[in-house]
């Protein structure tokens, strides 16, 4: 026989209501990942994963091994929901501590793409090229930054996927600035195409929960104020001189 709870439900409600929720956070949290891995994918094309059929000039090894670690952290976080979904709950556990050595991989991996990107010049056009450092070095500290978080509160799930989510945010700019017309609008154009995804979390937590996360607030908040900061610093002479120094 079902009881009311304080609410006024029935506990039959109240579980069903439970249930439909963990199902939506479950295919919430593998369409995001999803949606962000197709923007890099779609970005990414003409000079990575399609690069033979745009014929675009061959890529440094570097650049080979950079991106399949990349390719590898995204199928990783839309793999990771569906193991637990499917209650394979240690398996996903193990694949973390996979996650976690790819995310350190990853990291000295953009810190040396981020040095050979200065010394060729690449950045889109009206940002000087050692002003777009801070948008490139800037990774190196702000990814492992959240995915550090993310597996300090492994043990509270809804604050862990979501800090993993705002982490994969990070990387998302490098895929946006590359979709035809991104590039020409600079820094508020990739910035702001990746923070939709960030958005779409704002709105996922209103809908199903009726109130933001704080993950997600303070994530967020720290994520954006990350792309200001770097924005800023790219047009600073100081940044400039330091980054000319670096990249040589």
């Amino acid at each position: 026989m079902a009881t009311t709870t304080a609410g006024g439900a029935t506990t039959a409600e109240f579980g069903r209501t439970v249930v439909k929720t963990r199902s939506q956070g479950r295919l919430f949290f593998t369409l995001l990942p999803a949606a962000m891995f197709l923007v890099v994918i779609v970005g990414f094309a003409p000079t990575y994963y399609l690069k033979t059929a745009f014929g675009t000039p061959a890529l440094p090894v570097l650049y080979h091994v950079h991106g399949a670690a990349f390719t590898a952290w995204m199928l990783l976080l839309i793999l990771q929901p569906a193991l637990v979904a499917s209650g394979r709950t240690p398996l996903h556990r193990k694949l973390g501590v996979v996650g976690g050595v790819l995310a350190a991989v990853m990291t000295v991996l953009a810190f040396f793409v981020a040095i050979d990107l200065g010394r060729r010049g690449g950045g889109p056009p009206g940002v000087p090229p050692a002003g777009f450092t801070a948008v490139t070095l800037f990774t190196v500290v702000v990814f492992p930054a959240f995915v550090g978080a993310a597996l300090w509160w492994r043990q509270f799930p809804a604050t862990h996927k979501r800090l993993m989510m705002i982490a994969t945010m990070e990387l998302l700019p490098a895929g946006v600035g590359r979709w035809p017309g991104v590039a020409d609008l600079g820094p508020p154009g990739f910035f702001g195409g990746a923070d939709l995804a960030l958005i779409a979390l704002l709105v996922y937590d209103r809908v199903t929960t009726g109130r933001f996360h704080r993950a997600t607030v303070w994530g967020g908040a720290l994520l954006v104020a990350s792309q200001v900061v770097r924005v800023v610093l790219a047009f600073n002479e100081g940044w400039q001189a330091f980054a000319r120094s670096l990249i040589g």
